[in-house]
């Protein structure tokens, strides 16, 4: 037997197993919680642009990107100015929570649309 045919198979089972584990990773219910009490859906849905972008279009900006998870913390968290699709622009709302591991878990849910 060759070593490719021992180490390929393995090689596949173990980026299958992570990927699983990344994506359940993701309290989806905890994140679409805390979208809510936030207030997010008033500008963001997930798959149509309102005031803001949809949720898929901002994943697919940060799709593949190391920073794409701090990036999206960030603008959560410090309220930057954004720039609304009429060309005015405002502050982006602070999420109501201190807790990295919840604005973690929110951030990986968006990139997961």
């Amino acid at each position: 037997m060759k070593l490719t045919q021992i180490v390929l198979p393995l090689a596949v089972a173990a980026l299958a197993g992570f990927s699983t584990q990344t994506m359940a990773a993701v309290d989806a219910d905890a994140a679409q919680a805390l979208f809510k009490k936030n207030d997010c859906s008033k500008c963001h849905a997930v798959d149509k642009t309102k005031k803001g972008p949809s949720l898929k279009k901002i994943a697919a900006k940060y799709k593949g990107k190391a920073d794409g998870q701090a990036s999206i913390i960030k603008n959560i968290t410090t309220g930057p100015k954004v720039k609304l699709d009429d060309g005015s622009q405002e502050d982006h709302k602070i999420i109501d929570t201190k807790d990295q591991a919840a604005q973690k878990n929110l951030a990986d849910w968006v990139l997961a649309q």
